[in-house]
């Protein structure tokens, strides 16, 4: 069944996966930085994430999944002094925000989520290595430096040149550098920060740099190397770039086997970001889309692909979900297990073994839908079900889906509302008033509400 090819960033071409232990996967995807809440890109790299650990434990692989919490950081410590909260209240805060919203998108928590402040002596033996190796210095401003142009793998990720890389163009210059390229390791406290954004060190108090502390939590929880290492398109360069140059000049080695990035979600073709203000939270799309429409939304995107983010095309993928489920509201699935040898199953199994393509995946979910619906074979019902179960979708009893509002903040027409509605047009039938029936129906499909004659009189209803 394993035949598993990965896009890897780092030889830019798909690859067959071989871990480095027998059976065994260790995956490090890079987390939030959790002083907002969680916005749609974060969401993509959660429900992507999630798809490919779901996958690779499908394959029959022992996984270990790692995704980091980042809970000291510049733009931590500039919230919390604006909220005059600690830093600890502030990133609990959002941490427990993150989990619901990973919780309500079907995400399952990672095996290990660590903290970065957790990490902190793991970070000062790493940079105490780099120093001893020759890659590390302290300025004259008291940080501790990583000397770029030492390491002689540099840009090999992102395929940038050091000559690529002048002066002035990714980092602000700074006199108490070697040289301009040069990244932070350990910042040193600043007059007036709070005391609890410091921890001693041999080269004084401070706080580690961004890029040291995923190097030293992916190397201190899965080895210094390990078989894949994730995140988004935008971490690429420099974060992921700037860990292998930090991972393999301290231990000597190769860091990271596979390197996976998901694709840019886009708001109108326009990459989204909070400095250009096209961003949308992830509770702000719940409160007006279902959370497994949102999951599916992503889900039907390949993952290196742009997202195009928008209402129309959620809703697009609220009515395409409905179609999945409608085939399973009047057919059971029987109890057998998953045969993986079945036609569309094969087919599924072949596209998430193509580096996860999961498009052409879910194309074979409508493909058994259309079956169903054709044979109302309960057989392909299971299939369509647990399939779809691989990737996180189908899992509630269709009726609840159907007949649920949108979203979080749109209630709709209430359940005993339709109920009393649907009675009364009942009543309208018997009295023979067929143009009142008719009334009914039209008013709750102007509300929404869809309904549906079955053989021997009742009658069902859906949301549209």
């Amino acid at each position: 069944m394993n035949s598993l090819r990965i896009y890897n960033t780092l030889a830019r071409d798909k690859q067959s996966f071989v871990p480095l232990r027998d059976g065994e996967v260790r995956m490090y995807v890079c987390g939030m930085t959790v002083y907002d809440y969680c916005h749609i890109g974060h969401a993509r790299v959660m429900v992507v994430f999630d798809i490919v650990q779901r996958w690779l434990r499908t394959l029959g692989y022992e996984v270990t999944y790692v995704r980091n919490v980042t809970d000291i950081d510049d733009k931590i410590i500039r919230r919390a002094l604006e909220n005059n909260e600690s830093i600890k209240a502030l990133t609990k805060r959002f941490t427990d925000a993150m989990h619901e919203d990973a919780d309500a998108l079907g995400v399952a928590r990672p095996d290990l989520e660590p903290r970065a402040t957790d990490f902190i002596p793991q970070m000062l033996g790493m940079i105490d290595m780099l120093e001893a190796n020759g890659y590390a210095y302290q300025g004259k401003d008291g940080d501790v430096n990583y000397a770029v142009r030492k390491f002689a793998g540099y840009g090999k990720l992102s395929g940038k040149s050091i000559e690529d890389l002048r002066a002035g163009e990714r980092v602000a210059a700074n006199e108490a550098k070697e040289d301009p390229l040069d990244f932070v390791l350990w910042k040193q406290s600043k007059a007036g920060e709070p005391e609890d954004t410091g921890w001693d060190s041999k080269w004084g108090r401070g706080r580690p740099g961004w890029h040291i502390e995923c190097s030293a939590m992916g190397c201190t929880l899965l080895g210094d190397r390990f078989d894949i290492h994730g995140g988004g398109q935008d971490l690429q360069f420099p974060h992921h770039e700037n860990e292998i140059a930090q991972s393999e000049a301290a231990t000597g080695q190769q860091f990271v086997n596979y390197w996976m990035h998901n694709g840019y979600v886009q708001i109108d073709n326009e990459k989204m970001s909070k400095s250009l203000g096209n961003f949308f939270t992830i509770r702000e799309v719940l409160e007006k889309f279902d959370a497994e429409v949102v999951r599916f939304f992503i889900a039907r995107a390949h993952y290196r692909s742009p997202l195009n983010y928008s209402d129309v095309h959620i809703d697009d993928a609220r009515g395409a979900l409905t179609r999945l489920y409608t085939a399973l509201k009047d057919v059971e699935p029987d109890t057998q297990p998953l045969d993986w040898n079945e036609a569309h199953a094969a087919r599924f199994q072949s596209a998430m073994n193509d580096d996860f393509n999961t498009p052409v995946a879910v194309s074979v979910l409508f493909d058994l839908a259309s079956e169903v619906n054709r044979t109302r074979d309960t057989a392909l019902a299971r299939q369509l079900k647990q399939l779809a179960g691989v990737l996180g979708l189908l899992g509630r009893e269709p009726r609840a889906f159907l007949q649920q509002a949108a979203g979080t903040g749109d209630a709709g027409i209430a359940p005993a509302e339709i109920e009393t509605l649907i009675a009364a047009r009942v009543a309208a039938k018997q009295a023979k008033n067929y143009a009142e029936a008719d009334r009914i129906r039209a008013q709750l499909l102007e509300a929404g509400v869809a309904l549906e004659d079955k053989p021997g009189g009742s009658t069902e209803w859906r949301r549209v």
